[in-house]
Formats: structure tokens, C-alpha cells, sequence
């Protein structure tokens, strides 16, 4: 029973221990951990399965007005359901989920469910469902002011926290193992007591034993007197009658008085031997019992503290994971993963990066006829709509933005550089603003047109600064790629000969001629035409 005081050795519990858990339940939040335990153990054994248990919990947390059980449910709910192809329902369960963690203020689970949602609109091809649902998330967080500096400074002092409870717990499980010598010794000397008591059995089952023998004595003295009685008896016939009748009265009455004298003394010997064995039965009753309930009260107080120590473990793994997450999120994987090891970012030098700038043509006149909220939801809108665009490429990382600008670049990480990638995105921010400009047309405000500059070539990259550390890249390939940009036409996507020559193969470009840019003289320049279309030959012609 001291083993469960041990945590390594008991980190999951099976489904029949859990259903056994459940039957013992008797308050209802006990009965909603449980039931959330075994949606999560038949998620991917019987989704229905899961799925029942899941939603069961859910109402539980409900009925316990418990936001953050409940908003855990729903997204096991969304879970199982996906993974039973019902993208209907997951839809909704996710959707209760975020309105769930919403009112819970759990940032981790948001961004759970709106990355499931968005990717579920996403499949179904429909992206501006995809874009509105990550754009509600982002207005959340914005209004309710949670930023990384925050989220650090709360897992900070969730972790103190649970620090102090683990020392606490290791408290414990220290009083525990004494508690447990102590037993033990309890349990040493109850043995030594139990073969006391083996002693004295033996010492009255032999004091029984001579007892018995005495009986067996008196039996035989009994029966000489039984013959002596017939002997005498046979001397009485030859005596007068009244003699003979005086006699008998006086045998008859010896006789009697023997018979009495050795049953009084068989029932002595039968009283004895039952008492003794009486008091041994209650003696080892006794101390079975009190064994018993100290054991008892040992497993529970483990068992509890096991819990607790378990609860705090995996919520300071969820803080622990929620603020890697957003370290990830700001800069690039291979980057953070850096940092998280050496406590510093590598600078390195990349030979063949590929880099897009991107700038709004009059940002400055439009600015000045929208409000500062308008200016910046509707900038805040577009870039959103090109970090969606850039998602899709695993060899792209958006760098920075400055302003009205835009900065992204291929072939920083461990994915080799695809210039063609490039191309492709530029391609879909174009269209993405295009269908932007004709819904602000539709409702008459003002719209957004950008220059898109690419170019290619080596780069130096690395994180600068201590506080409000920022990933960035530097080199005469970046002077070049803005100055592409600013030489370039509104709505178009304007290349270096550099990356010309990487993706004329693919792709369809018009030669501009040497193009005079700032500070780096003449530059050949293209304009991306589209893909480059293969003709098939014709089908030679069949004679009659």
C-alpha cells in the first residue's frame, strides 16, 4: 500500500479502474473528472463511446457552473466527433468550446479551438469563414489586453505555486514513510504478540490434553466401580431381604454421587478448554482489525495526496506548453528551439534566401480618410490575410512589418528555399487584395493596393536586442528586394533577374529593361505574368 505513494509508479490509471472510480463516485464533480478521463481513454478506441462520456461531463460541468471543465468537454466532444468524420458537430462542439474558454479566460484552449475551427473551414474550402474565425480570436485577445509579457509573468507564479505545493506534497509523502515505520513497527510487535499467543495455544491445547487424560482415568476408575458394584451385588442376593434392599439403597446412592462427580468434572474440563479458545479468537480478531483500519486510512490519505501531486504536475505541462507555443509563434520553430536550448538565437549566414517586400501604394492619403480605428482594423486585416496566405509554405517565414510594410523570406530554416513558393503566395496576396478592393468599392471606402518586390540572394540572419527580442535578416539582398518594391506598379509583382532566372521556368514574366534604383544603379527587372502555360501537340491528323 506505501507503493502508491509513489507517483512514477502509478501515471495512468486504466478504463476498468476508472469505471470502478465512477460507480464508487458519489459527488458530482468527482463523477464530471471521471467521466471527462473516459472520453479521453476511448478517444481513440470507440469514438461513440468518447463521445458520450465527453458530452456527459459537459453537462455535469454545466450543472457545477464550472467554465473552464466545461469548455474542456466541449472541445473532447469537437475531438471525437472529427475523429468520427462528423465535421458537422465538431463544428458546433468547437464552437461551444471557444464560448466556454472565453468565459474561463483559458488563452491555451482559444487557441485550440479556434486553430480547429479555422482548419475545418479550411477544408471545406471555405477561407472566409477561416479568416473571420481567427480574426474573433485575435479581436479577443486585443480587447482583453492578454499579451506574452502576461501570460509569462501568470506561469511565473502558477509555477512558484506549484513549487510550493510539490515541497508540500514531498512534506507529506516524508510524513507518510514515517507513518510507514511506524506501522511497521506496530506490525512487528503485533507478530511477536501473535506468537505469543500461538505459544499459549499450544500450552492450553496440552493442559487440555492432560485434562483429557485425567477424564480417561476417572472413566476407568468408573468402570472398576461398575464391576465392584456387581461383585457386591451378587454378595447382596445371599443377604436377608431388608438387608439386601438397605444396601442397594446405599450402592445406588455411591453410584449416583461418582456419576455426578465426573460429569461435574467433564463439564469443567468442556468450560475451560471453550474459554481459552474464546479469548484466543478475540485476541486475534482484535488485532486483525486494528491492522485493517490503519491500512485503510494510509490508502486513502495516498491516494488523495497521489491525486493532488498529479492535477498539479499537468497544469504546470499545459503552462509549460501554452508558453512555448507562443514563443514558436513569434519567432521561427528552429529559432525558439535555439533559444529554448542554448538560452541564445544562432546568427547565421544563408546564401540563397529569396525575400519579398511589400508596401501599400497612398497608404498615406488613404490613412487620412479613415479614423485611426478604421486605419488600423483594415490594416490589421490585410496582414492577417498574409500571414493566412503564408501558412501554407513551410519554407516561408514572415519576417517583420514596419508600418504599411510587409517582409517575408524563403530558405531561413531547415526547408530548402523554393523560389517558385515565393512567387505563388505574391501571386495569392494579390488576388486576396484584389477581392478586398472590390467589396470596399462595393460599399464605397477607400481600399488598399500593393507593390510586390522579389529578389534572391545571400542574407545574414539572427535575433537582436535583450528585451522585445526580434528575429531579423540583413545584407545587400534586402536593400535590393525594397528597392524592387518601390520600383514596382500597384497590383502587380515586380522580380530581380536574380529570382528571374530561378522561376522562368514556371512562370511567365515581361522583361522591363535596366531599371535605375536608389543608391544600386541599373537592376534588370520582370513583371510576373502568371504561370507559364505548356501547349500540347496537336493529335496528328488520321488519313481515310
Amino acid at each position: 500500500m506505501f507503493l502508491l505513494a509513489s507517483v512514477s509508479a502509478f501515471a495512468q490509471e486504466s478504463i476498468e479502474d476508472l469505471k470502478a472510480e465512477l460507480n464508487d463516485a458519489e459527488d458530482s464533480r468527482s463523477r464530471m473528472y471521471l467521466n471527462y478521463q473516459l472520453g479521453e481513454a476511448y478517444l481513440r478506441v470507440n469514438t461513440e463511446t468518447a463521445i458520450a462520456y465527453a458530452k456527459e461531463a459537459f453537462n455535469l460541468a454545466n450543472s457545477n457552473s464550472d467554465a473552464a471543465m466545461g469548455a474542456q468537454a466541449a472541445f473532447l466532444t469537437g475531438r471525437a466527433y472529427e475523429r468520427d468524420r462528423n465535421e458537422r458537430n465538431a463544428e458546433v462542439w468547437y464552437k461551444t468550446a471557444l464560448a466556454k474558454a472565453k468565459q474561463a479566460k483559458d488563452s491555451d484552449l482559444i487557441i485550440k479551438s479556434v486553430e480547429r475551427r479555422s482548419r475545418l473551414a479550411e477544408k471545406d474550402r471555405n477561407y472566409r469563414k477561416a479568416y473571420q474565425i481567427v480574426e474573433e480570436a485575435f479581436n479577443y485577445f486585443s480587447q482583453n489586453g492578454t499579451s506574452i509579457s502576461d501570460l509569462e509573468r501568470n506561469y511565473e507564479k502558477l509555477r512558484a505555486s506549484l513549487q510550493k505545493e510539490q515541497q508540500r506534497l514531498q512534506e507529506e509523502i516524508d510524513r507518510l514513510a514515517k507513518e510507514k515505520n511506524d506501522l511497521s513497527t506496530d506490525r512487528d510487535r503485533l507478530q511477536e504478540r501473535q506468537q505469543q499467543l500461538v505459544q499459549e495455544k499450544k500450552q492450553v491445547e496440552k493442559t487440555v490434553s492432560q485434562k483429557e487424560e485425567r477424564l480417561a482415568d476417572v472413566s476407568a476408575a468408573k468402570a472398576r466401580a461398575d464391576s465392584l458394584a456387581k461383585i457386591r451385588q451378587k454378595q447382596y442376593d445371599r443377604l436377608s431381604r431388608e438387608k439386601l434392599q438397605q444396601e442397594a439403597l446405599l450402592n445406588a446412592q455411591q453410584l449416583e454421587l461418582t456419576k455426578a462427580q465426573l460429569e461435574s468434572e467433564q463439564i469443567r474440563n468442556e468450560a475451560d478448554r471453550n474459554r481459552e479458545q474464546r479469548n484466543q479468537l478475540i485476541i486475534l480478531a482484535s488485532a486483525g482489525i486494528l491492522l485493517t483500519l490503519l491500512l485503510l486510512v494510509l490508502f486513502l490519505v495516498s491516494r488523495r495526496s497521489r491525486r493532488r501531486l498529479q492535477e498539479s504536475q499537468a497544469q504546470l505541462l499545459d503552462e509549460q506548453k501554452r508558453a512555448n507555443d507562443l514563443l514558436e509563434n513569434i519567432l521561427p520553430k528552429h529559432i525558439a528551439k535555439e533559444l529554448k536550448e542554448t538560452g541564445q538565437g544562432v546568427t547565421a549566414k544563408h546564401e540563397e534566401v529569396t525575400v519579398l517586400f511589400s508596401d501599400f501604394k497612398n497608404f498615406s492619403t488613404i490613412a487620412e480618410q479613415l479614423t485611426p480605428e478604421e486605419l488600423v482594423e483594415e490594416l490589421d486585416l490585410c496582414f492577417k490575410g498574409f500571414d493566412f496566405i503564408l501558412e501554407k509554405y513551410k519554407d516561408i517565414e514572415k519576417i517583420k512589418t514596419i508600418g504599411d510594410a510587409y517582409m517575408c523570406a524563403s530558405g531561413l530554416n531547415d526547408v530548402k528555399a523554393r523560389p517558385v513558393h515565393m512567387i505563388e503566395a505574391a501571386l495569392e496576396i494579390q488576388k486576396f487584395l484584389e477581392e478586398r478592393k472590390q467589396e470596399r468599392t462595393r460599399l464605397g471606402k477607400p481600399f488598399f493596393e500593393a507593390r510586390i518586390g522579389v529578389h534572391t540572394g545571400p542574407v545574414v540572419a539572427g535575433i537582436v536586442g535583450i528585451r522585445k527580442f526580434a528575429y531579423d535578416i540583413w545584407g545587400d539582398t534586402v536593400n535590393i528586394a525594397s528597392r524592387v518594391e518601390s520600383n514596382g506598379q500597384a497590383g502587380r509583382i515586380n522580380i530581380s533577374e536574380a529570382t528571374y532566372n530561378l522561376v522562368r521556368y514556371k512562370y511567365e514574366c515581361e522583361y522591363r529593361g535596366k531599371v535605375q534604383a536608389k543608391n544600386k544603379g541599373l537592376i534588370d527587372m520582370y513583371f510576373v505574368k502568371g504561370p507559364r502555360v505548356i501547349a500540347t501537340p496537336a493529335a496528328p491528323a488520321t488519313t481515310a
